[in-house]
C-alpha cells in the first residue's frame, strides 16, 4: 500500500510539470498554429521557415489565459492518473499471486528466458490495459478542456458537469471515443520495448562486463524511446477522435474533418503527410506544400 501512494505523489508531480508540455502537444496535434512561420536557419544554416516551438507557443497562451492557462484539463487528469496507478497496482498483484501458483505447480519460466519476458509483458500489458480502460473517460475529458482554447468554449468546465455533458449528447460510448487506437498503441509500445530490450541483452550484452545492470536499463530506455516514435501515429489518432465532432471548433471542420470511425481518421492523416504532426515541438519545419491561413490560424 505504501509503495502505491508512493507511486501516486511521484505520478502526481510529475503529471503537474509535464501538463503544460502536454497541452501544448494537444493543440499542435488538432493543427491550431495561433503563431505564423518565421524565417530562421536550420542546423546547417540553411534559410528555412520554422513553426515556433514549444516556449513561444507557451507565451501565447500564457498571454492570452495567463500562467494558469497552461493547466487547463489538469484535474481531470490528475484524477485519471491516481485512479490508473491504483487499479493498474491491484491487477498486477492479482497476476502475482497467480504466478505464485504457478511457481507451487513448478510451472515457473526460467528468469531472463523469452518465455519469462512474454509471461511479464503479457502481465504488464493486462494491467495497463485495465487502467487504460477504467480511465479513458477522464482523458478525454482532459482533451476536451484543452482543445477548448481554439474556440474559446467553456463547454467541459469541470469534471462532473463534462461527464453530464458527454452523457447527455453523446451516450456512453462518447466516453470511449478514441479508446480502440490508444489501446492498440499502449500494446504495440511495450511488446515492441521489451522484445526489443531482451533481444539486445542477451545478444549484444556480455554479462561478465562490469556495469551490466547500468547497461541493461539504459537499453530499455532506448528500447522504449524507438517504440513510442514508432507508434505515436496511434496516440494522435486516439487524441483526435476523442475531441472529433463533439461540439467544439477544435474538433470540427476545418481543423478536422468529421470521421466515422479512427480507420478513417488514420487513412485522411495518412494521405496528407500529417501522421507525425505533434511529435516534436522544437525545430518545427513549414509543412511541405502547405498555405498558412492566418484567419484559421492553421495550415491548408
Amino acid at each position: 500500500m505504501a509503495d502505491t501512494c508512493g507511486q501516486v505523489l511521484l505520478g502526481s508531480g510529475l503529471t503537474v510539470l509535464s501538463h503544460p508540455l502536454m497541452y501544448i502537444k494537444v493543440l499542435v496535434q488538432v493543427g491550431h498554429e495561433p503563431l505564423p512561420p518565421t524565417l530562421g536557419r536550420n542546423m546547417f544554416g540553411r534559410q528555412v521557415y520554422q513553426l515556433p516551438g514549444l516556449f513561444a507557443y507557451a507565451k501565447h497562451i500564457i498571454k492570452i489565459d495567463g500562467k494558469l492557462g497552461l493547466f487547463k484539463g489538469l484535474t481531470p487528469r490528475l484524477c485519471a492518473g491516481t485512479i490508473g496507478t491504483l487499479v493498474h497496482s491491484k491487477v498486477l498483484q492479482k497476476c502475482q499471486e497467480e504466478k505464485i501458483e504457478m511457481v507451487r505447480s513448478g510451472q515457473k519460466a526460467e528468469d531472463g528466458s523469452l518465455q519469462h519476458v512474454v509471461n511479464e509483458t503479457t502481465k504488464e500489458m493486462i494491467a495497463r490495459s485495465c487502467a487504460t480502460i477504467v480511465t479513458h473517460p477522464l482523458h478525454v475529458i482532459t482533451l476536451r478542456c484543452m482543445v477548448q482554447f481554439i474556440g474559446r468554449e467553456a463547454k467541459y468546465s469541470g469534471v462532473f458537469d463534462s461527464i453530464v455533458t458527454i452523457y447527455r449528447e453523446e451516450g456512453i460510448l462518447g466516453f470511449f471515443a478514441g479508446l480502440i487506437p490508444r489501446l492498440l498503441g499502449d500494446a504495440l509500445s511495450l511488446w515492441i520495448c521489451n522484445m526489443l530490450a531482451h533481444f539486445i541483452n542477451t545478444y549484444t550484452i556480455d554479462d561478465s562486463t562490469s556495469h551490466t545492470g547500468e547497461i541493461k536499463n539504459c537499453s530499455q530506455a532506448v528500447t522504449g524511446f524507438f517504440a513510442s516514435m514508432l507508434t505515436y501515429p496511434f496516440v494522435l489518432v486516439s487524441n483526435l477522435m476523442a475531441v472529433n465532432n463533439c461540439g467544439l471548433a477544435g474538433g470540427l471542420p476545418p481543423y478536422a474533418a468529421i470521421y466515422p470511425n479512427w480507420l478513417h481518421c488514420w487513412g485522411h492523416l495518412s494521405r496528407e503527410g500529417n501522421m507525425s504532426r505533434g511529435n516534436s515541438l522544437f525545430f518545427r519545419k513549414l509543412p511541405a506544400g502547405k498555405m498558412y491561413a492566418i484567419e484559421q490560424k492553421r495550415f491548408f
